[in-house]
């Protein structure tokens, strides 16, 4: 085709388009190349007049609608509609171009072949030299099959996010910084039950001191999750703790960025899941107590014939050290002792001696206990339900404030119990010897700088200032009773000492007595 003729094809197409309008480029490139390139592009479009009749189609248009040129030019565009299209649509769209501006929505309409599809339709108003509106530029973008995927794409998603949000399991999907992306409702059920803002991030700071950081590898390859891990949530005097056993799953997906477009880049997200195993853990308690209260009355008769034993070792280890000194004097004299009393002395060191020996002999040998991750909120709560009928009778009140996510302490745990029992009874001791005031046990658990800090505090007459120093010494007690041996504290250094902690009493606190005990999260059994 010529260059003359094509711009006759141009004024048929165009019978009221003066294509010297053409802008500024008009003065460089002849108005057929303007109507070629609109004739190549793969969009479909359409020129109409201010009453929708169509003046110009390109060969796209053809391709959507099945129309071609000759069939369409001079026609409505309502030829191209299926009438199933709400007004409201077409309403909506002249009331935009006729202030105008352009408009962008979805249309049902109908090929020439009579099959109904999707079009997304853009109307620009194209103004003449005066600023009039004079001509519509429509154009058109088959959607169907993107429509087709995209619902897919949703009804797959909602029925997805239906399952999971019916799942009885606590599921949360984070993403590398720890934000949760996807939850369901048992998820959000967690926020107002336990108080917390996010849930997920007091189950990963308790997980991650369990399982360690090398568990949890944000940005790096992931290739095992965890399975059936305890936690458990303590929210102290507003209730009873909550158990959850915790699993996760890590996976990789492509970051679908622009961005990343040419250079892939993966991002690494959790699966989080939760199952509440409180019923379970309360069951497994309520068995388990009767067992325990048995179990540490044995270990208290062992632990009092052992005091009784070792204190009568420290009685008889005085007197038998005096007439060793007598017997090592009478025989520095030589001939002027009596060698019937250095004799005499020398059978009673003999005979002391062995019934020292005798005594250790017959002192109960403690059984060897493994160390194991140990909940101190539970054992704290243990002791407590333990000592629930003293404290009832006693009329005291326990303020409880455990850390509502506390990481487990490798530790013996029936000696860790027995430490804090002591520490608790020695505190209901001191509440009990003073008539005056209100008899107030404070407990609270926290984490500082990667150990488990307790703190145990009463509202008795507290310990003196110049004895401090001598209480965790064996066989001194400030307690006037026979059944004191003044045991229990050097029992409770040994603990804190093989657990690798700190055990002091707060000089700031002026009444009362308050325990500050340490115990490091990682602690090694050297057994």
């Amino acid at each position: 085709m010529t260059i003359q003729n094509e711009q006759q094809a141009v004024g048929r197409s165009f019978p009221d388009i003066d294509l010297e309008e053409a802008g500024p480029a008009r003065d460089h490139l002849p108005p057929w190349v303007f109507v070629g390139m609109v004739d190549q592009l793969t969009t479909a479009i359409c020129v109409t007049d201010t009453n929708a009749n169509i003046l110009y189609v390109n060969r796209a248009f053809t391709e959507v609608t099945g129309y071609s040129a000759n069939e369409v030019l001079g026609q409505s565009t309502r030829v191209l509609s299926d009438h199933c299209t709400p007004p409201r649509v077409y309403e909506q769209m002249w009331r935009q171009i006729k202030r105008g501006k352009s408009w962008t929505g979805l249309l049902a309409n109908r090929r020439k072949q009579d099959t109904v599809y999707l079009a997304e339709l853009t109307v620009l108003p194209l103004p003449d030299h005066r600023g009039q509106t004079s001509y519509f530029l429509g154009i058109y973008r088959d959607v169907t099959a993107m429509h087709h995927l995209e619902r897919k794409v949703h009804y797959q998603k909602a029925l997805i996010e239906s399952m999971v949000d019916a799942a009885p399991t606590v599921i949360a999907l984070l993403d590398e910084n720890g934000r949760v992306i996807l939850d369901n409702h048992e998820y959000k059920k967690l926020v107002g039950d336990l108080r917390v803002r996010e849930p997920a991030a007091e189950f990963l700071r308790a997980l991650r001191e369990t399982l360690g950081d090398e568990a949890f590898p944000w940005g790096g390859h992931a290739e095992h999750g965890f399975r059936d891990k305890e936690v458990s949530f303590d929210p102290g005097g507003r209730g009873h703790p909550r158990w959850f056993s915790c699993s996760g799953v890590w996976f990789r997906e492509r970051d679908n960025s622009a961005s990343t477009f040419f250079k892939p880049v993966r991002q690494t997200y959790l699966l989080l899941m939760a199952n509440e195993i409180t019923s379970l853990k309360r069951q497994q308690e309520a068995v388990g107590m009767n067992a325990m209260r048995a179990l540490l009355a044995e270990q208290e008769r062992v632990r009092s014939m052992r005091e009784t034993l070792q204190a009568a070792i420290f009685q008889m280890q005085g007197p038998l050290n005096l007439i060793a000194a007598a017997r090592d004097l009478q025989e520095r004299r030589g001939t002027q002792c009596d060698p019937a009393l250095r004799q005499a002395l020398h059978q009673a060191t003999i005979a002391g001696q062995t019934a020292l020996e005798r005594l250790r002999a017959l002192i109960p040998k403690e059984s060897l206990e493994a160390a194991a991750p140990a909940n101190i909120n539970q054992l704290l709560r243990e002791v407590l339900e333990l000592c629930k009928q003293r404290l009832l009778s006693g009329g005291m009140i326990v303020d409880w404030k455990p850390a509502p996510m506390l990481p487990a302490v490798t530790a013996r745990i029936g000696r860790l119990r027995a430490m804090f029992k002591h520490l608790i009874d020695n505190a209901l001791d001191a509440m009990e010897s003073t008539r005056q005031g209100a008899r107030e046990l404070r407990i609270a658990t926290s984490v500082q700088d990667q150990a488990v800090e307790v703190i145990i505090e009463d509202s008795g007459p507290g310990v003196p200032t110049e004895v401090r120093w001598r209480i965790f010494e064996p066989f001194f007690t400030t307690k006037h009773s026979p059944s004191h041996l003044g045991l229990g504290l050097a029992l409770v250094q040994e603990v804190v000492n093989e657990q690798r902690g700190m055990i002091d009493i707060d000089p700031d606190c002026t009444s009362g007595c308050r325990w500050r005990v340490s115990l490091p999260l990682h602690y090694e059994d050297d057994s």
